[in-house]
């Protein structure tokens, strides 16, 4: 978790960087912003932290593993260690996003470098280096009011809700190659891949935040997918297991496979299904997750938001169903018309 409710920015450097493939230039700045300004450096904390409120952490790697030779890495090392090497380093830092900026889809952008101090990690301060690129520009209009007679005027600028791309470099964890949490808006698109995984050159760590989320995918996906290939099951009865498996994170603190196991599943046929599924969805997907884990709250609220708990009948009703399935039962009637049989004790 971070918090950057006192945290403070302390150099800003920015730099605009075009699209090599479409001869479009690489625009350094001199010296850093002028951030002296106090509103100026809400507005730019909020834009800048915001979307990194419970995030997802990796680390710097390479292919050899010797994250020494990871660009990003040296670059935030310097910084770090030398403050005086920081507008130099960022300006490395955007010949470095340009010379991979190559794909024809890549949009032009700013890039922001910023050095921030005093942001809380689980209630410890640190210092961190982020790594900014905004794309998308917005018409704004403003209003200017004479004595009698008033006047209005468009530009296009910066959005400060809607950061497209983020890396926030802590300062911690150095010989792993630190923490680093990531915003990426588009990276489901093929051109996006660069900023993860050409620019940045990241893997996941190995924390509870992703055992959470990995396996809570797991389960979801085999309910989803394999339950109704195995077993003979309605939609009601696999509602009942996205809600099982959920209520399970969400009461524990500590996450044991077998224990899910039988407290979800509770079937042995289904239980022998879920493990050989289990086996070749980590083996397809290149996964290595524990038995027994830590749950993180934050993985939790955030993957139960895809566990659909919503019976959908036609365009008609929709069923929200969150407890005992037994309350409610499905059959068709005499002209072939299906039905569900619902039972409550109370209209609230």
């Amino acid at each position: 978790m971070l918090n950057h409710i006192n945290c403070n920015i302390d150099k800003v450097s920015v730099h605009r960087i075009g699209n090599k493939t479409n001869d479009e230039e690489l625009v350094l700045s001199g010296e850093p912003l002028d951030t002296s300004d106090g509103r100026l450096k809400e507005l730019l904390i909020k834009f800048f932290l915001q979307p990194f409120a419970a995030p997802e952490f990796y680390s710097f790697t390479f292919s050899n593993n010797d994250i020494t030779l990871n660009p990003m890495y040296r670059f935030a090392s310097e910084m770090f260690e030398h403050a005086g090497q920081f507008h130099t380093n960022s300006q490395y830092i955007a010949k470095q996003l340009y010379e991979l900026s190559t794909h024809p889809q890549i949009k032009a952008g700013d890039l922001f470098v910023v050095y921030f101090t005093d942001i809380l990690m689980d209630d410890i301060a640190v210092d961190a280096i982020g790594i900014f690129k905004s794309e998308n520009k917005q018409s704004f209009l403003k209003v200017d009011a004479g004595t009698d007679v008033f006047s209005i005027q468009y530009e296009d600028g910066i959005n400060i809700d809607k950061l497209d791309k983020g890396c926030l470099i802590i300062n911690t964890d150095k010989e792993e190659g630190y923490k680093v949490c990531i915003v990426d808006k588009a990276n489901k698109a093929a051109e996006a891949q660069y900023w993860k995984d050409q620019f940045l050159l990241l893997r996941v760590c190995e924390d509870a935040y992703h055992h959470t989320k990995q396996f809570m995918n797991i389960a979801k996906n085999f309910i989803a997918k394999q339950v109704v290939e195995d077993f003979e099951v309605t939609k009601a009865e696999q509602i009942d297991l996205l809600n099982r498996s959920v209520d399970y994170f969400k009461k524990k603190d500590t996450f044991d496979k077998k224990e899910f196991e039988d407290e979800v599943f509770q079937d042995k046929a289904v239980i022998k299904s879920f493990r050989n599924f289990d086996n070749e969805y980590r083996d397809d997907n290149n996964l290595e997750i524990e038995d027994t884990f830590d749950i993180s709250q934050q993985a939790v609220k955030k993957q139960a938001k895809i566990f659909k708990s919503v019976l959908k009948l036609d365009k008609n009703f929709h069923i929200y169903i969150h407890g005992d399935p037994r309350l409610i039962e499905q059959g068709v009637d005499e002209e072939g018309r299906k039905f569900y049989k619902i039972f409550y004790k109370e209209e609230q």
